[in-house]
This record gives structure tokens, C-alpha cells and sequence, in this order.
């Protein structure tokens, strides 16, 4: 298993250069910045943190000039002026000119939506070119917050992911070389955020719509059998229980090391990000 190395991260102010809605629960936001150029990630599901601003505010309010004692500071900024911090990962970072994608689950923008929305969806519904915002990312190419990282004796690929893992599921997919075998399960809302994936991989990808009565990602996998493997690798994000529950599955169950399974809780059912946080997870 290679292992990251405890590289450097460092802000990066940005600017929205455009959006694309890319279905009914996930916007495309393309950055760029005049330092973006110090950005470097080889990875597919690198785990960046956005810091974003309160309406009202024309850029997000982090006290950086406190230096090392930034996050001090910016914890005691008052709670209507603190800058949102969100984490995603990078969906994709290119050159010439340098420019990042983040793609963002929207989750209660819609009218008559059950839960509302929270600050990061609702900036993201409406970003606009010219938006700013402060990025912690990757000095280093190869870092600490990189979790997709499967083996080299690997004969079998497992994803799987509700629609905040989409993002780095599909890059991940776009990555793998000719010949990779992968099997993956990709959850979300609605068929229109159902995505083309370009991939040389010989994948077999399963959309779970869930407005259209598909099964939960957990129970799907649990009906399906997977290919034949001998050192399979197993790569889950999304909602904490559901990747807990596939987690358990695939060790307690299908009889995979456990140390071939990667899994990343990018939120929980009924807490906010401060929240979970503040859990230690």
C-alpha cells in the first residue's frame, strides 16, 4: 500500500470564473486564482477545504494575517461574519490557463424542499463569475488528504458513494488506466444527476436513483455478486452510516481485508458540518 506523505497546504484565493448545473442536485464551479498555479494534487478524491462568505459579504472573512494562529482566530470571529467552511474534493485541476472544478451537491434549494437548504448549497446555487472565496489545498502533489490509494496488487476496484461522493468517483473513474476492472455504485437524487463517465477502465457502473425507488446502495451491494477477486480494493464515501454499514459488509460479510478498504464519512444524516466536526470523525 503506498502511503501519503505529510505534505504542505496552504490558502489559495479564488474566483468563480463560471457554473454549470450539471443535473437537478449537483452544480459545477470553476475557480481560478493568480497563485493556482502553486496548487498541486495527484490525486482523484484530494479532500480540499472551501472557506465561503455570507451574503452580504464580498469575500470570505479568515483573519490570515494571524499567520499560524489562523484557525484561533477565524473559531472566534462572530457567527455571522466567520467564513463557511466546507470540505470537498477536487473534481479537476487543469493548466493554461490554471483553473479548478468543485462540483456541489445542492441539497433543499428546491421550492417546497423538505430541509432547507444549508450556506454552502445556497452559495452554490447562486455563484456567479467574480464570486470570491479562500481555498486550503495541496502545496504537494502527493498529501495527506488523498484516501483513494488501492494497491499495486490490486485485481478488483470497488466504489461507492451517494452524490457528495460522485465528484470523486467519477474522477476517479476517468483515471484508471486500461484493464482495471472496477464495479461501482453511485447514489443519487434524481435520474437527471445521472452522469456520462469517460473512463478506460473496464467498469460497470450502477446509478441508485432514489426518486425513482432504487435500493439503497448498501442493499444493492448486498444483492449483487462481484466479480471474482483475489486482492480486491474497496473505496466508500458518503453519508457516515450508510459507508459504516458497507464498510461492515465488505469486511464482515464478503471477507475483505480490512486494510483494502478505504472509507470516508463526508457528512451525517441530521448534523451539520460544524457538528460533525465537533463529533472528532
Amino acid at each position: 500500500m503506498t502511503t501519503a506523505v505529510a505534505a504542505p497546504f496552504r490558502f489559495f484565493s479564488l474566483q468563480v470564473v463560471r457554473t454549470r448545473r450539471l443535473g437537478p442536485s449537483l452544480v459545477r464551479v470553476t475557480f481560478t486564482g493568480t497563485d493556482l498555479h502553486a496548487f498541486h494534487s495527484d490525486g482523484r478524491d484530494q479532500s480540499l477545504s472551501l472557506f465561503l462568505p455570507h451574503p452580504g459579504q464580498s469575500e470570505p472573512a479568515v483573519p490570515l494575517e494571524l499567520g499560524d494562529g489562523w484557525w484561533q482566530g477565524w473559531r472566534e470571529l462572530p457567527d455571522d461574519i466567520r467564513a463557511v467552511m466546507r470540505s470537498y474534493t477536487l473534481r479537476a485541476l487543469r493548466r493554461d490557463p490554471d483553473e479548478i472544478d468543485i462540483d456541489f451537491a445542492l441539497h433543499g434549494v428546491e421550492p417546497g424542499a423538505a430541509t432547507p437548504a444549508g450556506p454552502a448549497s445556497r452559495w452554490a446555487a447562486r455563484a456567479a463569475a467574480g464570486d470570491r472565496v479562500l481555498l486550503l489545498g495541496p502545496a504537494v502533489a502527493d498529501n495527506r488528504a488523498i484516501r483513494f490509494r488501492p494497491p499495486e496488487d490490486t485485481d478488483l476496484v470497488v466504489l461507492c458513494g451517494d452524490e457528495t461522493a460522485v465528484p470523486a468517483a467519477t474522477a476517479i473513474l476517468e483515471s484508471l488506466p486500461a484493464g482495471t476492472r472496477v464495479r461501482a455504485w453511485l447514489e443519487v437524487p434524481h435520474s437527471g444527476d445521472v452522469q456520462v463517465v469517460r473512463t478506460q477502465a473496464d467498469a460497470e457502473i450502477t446509478w441508485l436513483v432514489r426518486h425513482d425507488g432504487s435500493p439503497m446502495a448498501v442493499d444493492a451491494v448486498r444483492a449483487a455478486e462481484l466479480p471474482a477477486a483475489e486482492r480486491p480494493y474497496v473505496w466508500l464515501a458518503g453519508e457516515s452510516g450508510q459507508v459504516k454499514a458497507l464498510r461492515r459488509h465488505f469486511v464482515g460479510e464478503r471477507g475483505v481485508d480490512r486494510r483494502r478498504v478505504t472509507f470516508v464519512g463526508y457528512w451525517r444524516q441530521g448534523l451539520t458540518e460544524e457538528q460533525l466536526r465537533a463529533t472528532g470523525e
